[in-house]
This record gives C-alpha cells, structure tokens and sequence, in this order.
C-alpha cells in the first residue's frame, strides 16, 4: 500500500468465501479467518480508497473448477452441468472489472457464484 500511496493510484483486491459473512457448523477456524480478512479489506479501503487507492472484497461464493476440485469432489463435479462450477478466466475477468472501474462507481464488495450455487 505505501508505494501506492506514493504514487496516489493502485488497486488491492482481497479473496474471501460465503464463511467471510456467515459461519456454518464444522468452519470455525475459517470462518474467523474470513472474517478477519473481510474486516482488514473494509478498514483498508476506508482509509484508502480516499488516497485514490481501489480496496475490494470478492466473495467467492461455489467450487472452482481446478484439478484439484475435480480430484477430490468427483461426484459433484459430475452432478454439475458444463458451467456448473466457477471458472478460473471467468473468475480473472471480474478481478479485471473491479480493477478498470471508475472511481465515482468503485465497488467495496461483490459475490461470485456459479448459477447453480444454492445462496
């Protein structure tokens, strides 16, 4: 943040989950964590985003179709339809969005999720 500070520009986007607003039973630990990141994100931007500095929080909200999802989940996997779990280039676009956003409209938060993801 200091060298963006010094040079009055820059963005800083910050990764959360559905456990960064709402816990559930068996993701304490994560929740926390989330929480925490959540709340660091919102000070950051607060104190930032009046230095020309774009702070937000995206809430990835469903599976991420990675390797390592389909290894381990592969019954879901196969119960969701071609989009069914988030993308990872569908992902970048929206970091990319977030990043090129004028600043009379920046955005604090927002939620990514597949269609098929029950909220």
């Amino acid at each position: 943040a200091r060298r963006m500070v010094s040079r009055k520009r820059g963005t800083m986007l910050f990764t959360g989950a559905t456990a960064s607003v709402r816990g559930s039973n068996g993701f304490s630990a994560f929740a926390g964590g989330k929480h925490a990141l959540r709340a660091l994100a919102q000070s950051m931007a607060k104190e930032l985003m009046p230095q020309n500095i774009h702070v937000a929080h995206v809430i990835i909200d469903g599976p991420i179709d990675t390797e390592w999802t389909r290894q381990r989940f592969p019954e879901m996997v196969k119960e969701r339809p071609g989009d069914g779990l988030l993308q990872p280039d569908d992902i970048a676009e929206t970091y990319w969005a977030i990043h090129n956003q004028k600043r009379s409209a920046w955005t604090f938060e927002t939620d990514v999720r597949p269609w098929v993801e029950p909220w």
